[in-house]
């Protein structure tokens, strides 16, 4: 079997999801992804006729989101019309899946060459969710338009989930808020030392005028206090009638945990950023990458899938985890870095706690909570940050994994190389 490579990781970065407020907010989704796709043409002076597919996320496909955004946004990058493209929709789990999937078509010698990534605008995305509400259509990504389906498997509301699991597992209020604090601790640190420039391309405008070229989100400020004086941010929403049988967010998880009594924890401050971006990575067999000249900077080892329970919805991390490093024959002290989506404050927590993980091993660059989650394409980045992060440290192995609605989890390893051997 053939082995895959990542070549490249870039990603855009992470504008305020606010239209009026953030930087990306104006920009059509097909021109973040242009631009990222445009960067790993332009820095590996690819051939693009060269290039086998283009395998993108975007988690809500709809309006300018729509319309298969892999294949049109490479042709807005100028690649050859030869260069395939589509879209898929994993939820959260998109952006890593693009890149597992890259890699089984590398290692299974169907093709050679493939850009991975994806792109979310979730400026453009609230305002569709607004617009459904308003009108009476449920939330998305939740499984409550099929009654039959929540019926067997009730789906609630991603915040009211984590609030679930906090509850359920006992955390405190404290423990998650110092993920938070975390988070931005290191995400400034990251920040001030450079640790993303290797994999930050500026979005420009038509003209060539700087649109972004910083992480917008991230709250070097915050402190414990302050993240203290915060209001839960899913009290209210818990218990809003969603149909005329009065069903409630709260009422779906406690159709199957029906003596959990759900307590509040997550707010702005410890749970994921609302933010626009996109990110891509090149994704090659050794034989390409030798013909082409190209130098390997990972290998991915292994990837995995794993579903859990969708009423809890964000528990399957941690087994996607465990069947990731069993397929790759590795341990959990094999692993030099990970990164876990901070999704909610409690995915992470509950992480570290059940697989006996040391923090200084853990998003030690910050996450979502800081640097903010644009669905489709956080798992791309996590990806780059782990690779650029191997470099930066000289560790061997890292793994990515993250939550994504109706309870699945997507993981991957990658081995840091350098270069390729002859052969």
């Amino acid at each position: 079997m053939a082995e895959a490579y990542i070549i490249d990781a870039v990603r855009t970065p992470r504008g305020i999801g606010k239209v009026g407020k953030g930087a990306l907010a104006a920009s059509h989704p097909q021109h973040l992804a242009a631009t990222v796709l445009k960067a790993i043409k332009d820095r590996n002076n690819l051939d693009t006729s060269t290039v086998d597919d283009v395998i993108w996320s975007v988690s809500t496909q709809r309006g300018k989101q729509g319309g298969d955004l892999g294949r049109m946004a490479a042709l807005d990058a100028g690649y050859d019309v030869t260069s395939s493209g589509m879209t898929l929709d994993r939820f959260c789990g998109g952006g890593i899946t693009t890149v597992n999937l890259a890699a089984a078509q590398v290692m299974s010698g169907m093709e050679d060459c493939i850009v991975a990534g994806g792109t979310e605008m979730m400026s453009l995305t609230a305002q569709m969710m607004q617009e459904d509400m308003a009108s009476g259509k449920p939330p998305l990504g939740m499984g409550s338009g099929n009654a039959r389906l929540q019926k067997v498997h009730p789906q609630s509301h991603q915040g009211i989930c984590g609030d679930a699991i906090a509850s359920k597992e006992g955390f405190t209020r404290e423990e998650l808020d110092e993920v938070g604090y975390r988070s931005q601790q290191r995400a400034a640190a990251a920040i001030a030392e450079g640790r993303f420039a290797k994999s930050l391309v500026p979005v420009v405008s038509d003209d060539g005028a700087t649109i972004l070229d910083k992480d917008e989100y991230p709250r070097p400020e915050t402190t414990r206090e302050g993240l203290a004086e915060l209001q839960p941010a899913f009290t209210k929403i818990a218990d809003v009638p969603l149909d005329q049988d009065g069903t409630t967010f709260r009422g779906l998880v406690n159709q199957k945990y029906p003596d959990l009594e759900i307590q509040h924890f997550h707010h702005a401050g410890n749970s994921s950023g609302v933010v626009d971006g996109a990110a891509a990575l090149l994704i090659t067999s050794g034989d390409y990458a030798r013909e082409h000249g190209l130098k390997p900077r990972a290998r991915i080892v292994a990837t995995a899938n794993m579903g859990d329970d969708p009423t809890l919805m964000l528990n399957a991390p941690v087994p996607a985890a465990k069947r990731v490093l069993e397929k790759a024959g590795l341990s959990v002290e094999d692993i030099d870095l990970w990164e876990i989506n901070e999704a909610f404050a409690v995915v992470a927590a509950k992480f570290v706690r059940d697989l006996g993980l040391d923090w200084d091993k853990v998003n030690v660059n910050g996450g979502s909570i800081a640097l903010g989650h644009p669905i489709g394409a956080t798992g791309a980045m996590l990806i780059g940050t782990i690779v650029d992060e191997l470099e930066r440290t000289g560790g061997r192995y890292g793994l990515v994994t993250m939550c994504a609605a109706g309870g699945m989890a997507p993981a991957i390893i990658v081995e840091r190389v350098d270069g390729l051997s002859e052969g």
